[in-house]
């Protein structure tokens, strides 16, 4: 799959006649919502769990030097809480250039704290697209999501807030907790050794 995913999203036109869709997300899309949107509400989807296993070659890297950002693994009986964003079609546009390195747009039902359910769509990115970099020792990740880099800002900056924004919910995961204490301990151990 290349690179760049925007073409092939805006092929998906499963909500191209509707008023309005619902919108999941799990990753940056919980805290930096910088889109217009209808309602706002947490969600869950079952059978997925988040994990940094997608590389970043255009917002928290480089193609050189790629940062670590969420994606969607599946897994039985698991279930990920983000947030839901009810939009029109047309907010899909920007977010299909934004989500680009890698992310298709995937069919989803969402679940509402409330008991109710709706059908909506995410962004994920699987395997088979050439920005994935897989499972790695939280070590190495840590240590890569520290000192990498882009234009929207250093990658250790998504996770702490992706952390934060979790907790706001009342949510603790341990892939994401884990990750950022280590990324954390990475700095603490470069800012006393006088490194940026």
């Amino acid at each position: 799959m290349a690179l760049d995913t925007t073409a092939l999203n805006r092929r998906m036109t499963h909500f191209d006649d509707h008023d309005d869709l619902w919108l999941f997300g799990y990753g940056s899309l919980i805290w930096k919502a910088d889109f217009p949107f209808l309602e706002r509400r947490p969600a869950r989807i079952h059978g997925w769990v988040r994990r940094f296993w997608q590389g970043s070659h255009d917002h928290r890297g480089t193609p050189e030097a790629p940062g670590r950002v969420a994606t969607l693994i599946a897994e039985e009986g698991a279930a990920c809480l983000g947030m839901a964003y009810r939009i029109t079609p047309e907010t899909l546009r920007p977010l299909d250039v934004r989500e680009k390195n890698g992310y298709l747009r995937e069919l989803t039902p969402l679940h509402f704290e409330d008991g109710t359910s709706a059908m909506g769509l995410t962004y994920l990115a699987t395997a088979d697209n050439a920005a994935f970099l897989g499972e790695a020792p939280l070590d190495d990740m840590a240590r890569q999501i520290a000192v990498a880099g882009g234009p929207s800002g250093p990658n250790r900056d998504y996770l702490l807030h992706l952390e934060a924004a979790l907790a706001e919910l009342g949510v603790t995961e341990e892939h994401v907790s884990e990750l950022a204490r280590r990324v954390r301990e990475h700095r603490n151990d470069a800012t006393a050794l006088g490194v940026q």
